[in-house]
């Protein structure tokens, strides 16, 4: 058995990782893994205690710990990297941050309807918790924060809420997924990326409205300088209803 010392190495809460992989890319030894879904620290050898992973982690799910452990070894991370490389990506291609900015390419259409509406969506991914909030896209960028069924119940909200410069498309759910963990994530994406504009379409349906209050609370946590567009689409199709609050900031 490997003598142990006493020293920083991160602990991992399986509870609060969503698996999104970013702190697997963020460490360069090769420690973190993806497996089962959850972020696992592979090899504590392979952990030098720097921290590189901890700033990346959109849910707060690593910190420091100081413990017995076994001691870092250099070598063993040089195997172990060039054992990994040219495998397969550690996280999933499809979380994968990349701007779409660019000719749209016409949608694929059944032959009675041969040409589709082109696509106006401008980044990927879309889902709020796996959009990393250092992405080059964010920086100054137009948000549209969508509730998860408008873009169903509204049928031109690629013409309507994201053609024009500058539009980044954010997607979620208050009711289904964690809505403290999105007030938290928006709040840090509006501060650190000089967001100026907020574009919200809601459902009219009233579990909607925990996606407006989080926001309002973001805007306001974030002390910038915000305009927040509301849209309200019912259930049958239509805007029902819109406002703007705009946050003074500080």
């Amino acid at each position: 058995m490997k003598d142990t010392v006493k020293r920083k190495i991160i602990t991992i809460d399986e509870e609060k990782c969503d698996g999104c992989g970013i702190c697997a890319e963020a460490c360069h030894e090769g420690a973190i893994q993806i497996i089962g879904g959850k972020a696992k620290l592979v090899s504590e050898t392979y952990c030098d205690g720097l921290g590189d992973c901890i700033g990346e982690c959109p849910r707060g799910a690593i910190s420091f710990e100081e413990r017995e452990a076994a001691p870092y070894d250099e070598e063993a991370v040089k195997r172990h990297m060039a054992q990994k490389s040219g495998a397969a990506p550690k996280r999933c291609p499809g979380s994968m941050a990349q701007s779409l900015r660019g000719e749209p390419t016409p949608c694929e259409m059944p032959p009675s309807r041969p040409e589709g509406l082109p696509s106006a969506l401008g980044n990927w991914p879309v889902q709020i918790r796996l959009v990393p909030e250092t992405a080059p896209f964010l920086r100054k960028a137009h948000l549209v924060v969508a509730a998860d069924c408008t873009p169903f119940a509204f049928r031109d909200f690629h013409s309507t809420f994201l053609a024009g410069e500058n539009k980044v498309c954010l997607v979620g759910c208050p009711k289904l997924d964690d809505a403290e963990a999105y007030r938290e994530k928006l709040t840090r994406i509006i501060t650190f990326n000089d967001i100026e504009e907020i574009t919200l379409v809601r459902m009219e349906v009233p579990c909607c409205g925990g996606m407006t209050r989080l926001l309002e609370a973001a805007c306001e946590a974030s002390e910038r300088k915000v305009s927040l567009k509301i849209f309200t689409i019912g259930i049958k199709g239509g805007i029902v209803d819109k406002e703007t609050i705009r946050f003074p900031g500080k």
